[in-house]
């Protein structure tokens, strides 16, 4: 039976979480999310905040050896707004 290794990395204030998994061939950026313990929490990840190798993916794509699912948190701050408030302190 093949095999795919992956690592979900999830990035929190303050730290980042890195977990590798192997799943069955075929799995999905969903099971490599709910095998590392990241997908407990209701509400806690966003299904339309999800990446491999920073190209934004759904839930349900396939998953190749040597993958790293990334999963984003909102924005605190807009990038524009933030810009604003650079060029008001000049």
């Amino acid at each position: 039976m093949a095999e795919v290794r992956v690592e979900v990395v999830f990035a929190l204030p303050g730290q980042a979480l890195l977990r590798q998994v192997t799943l069955e061939a075929g799995a999905t950026v969903q099971d490599a999310i709910l095998a590392a313990g990241f997908g407990e929490g209701e509400g806690v990840i966003d299904p339309q905040r999800l990446g491999i190798f920073g190209r934004r993916v759904t839930p349900q794509q396939a998953l190749r050896d040597g993958d790293r699912v990334e999963i984003y948190r909102p924005l605190v701050l807009d990038p524009k707004d933030a810009r604003r408030r650079r060029a008001g302190q000049r």
